[in-house]
């Protein structure tokens, strides 16, 4: 269990490879990153002058 192991995290590392001991995470795609960032900020109501 060291760096020539394929099945283990110091492995993948080494390797250069991912899997089920070294996944990664789910790049987003631009289109989710922008409907996120819009849908997350509420907008101000207008103040009004007396």
């Amino acid at each position: 269990m060291g760096k020539g192991d394929a099945k283990s995290k110091k492995g993948k590392i080494w390797r250069g490879s991912f899997g089920n001991s070294r996944p990664q995470r789910p790049v987003k795609k631009a289109t989710e990153v922008v409907a996120t960032a819009t849908e997350a900020k509420p907008k101000k109501a207008a103040a009004k002058k007396a």
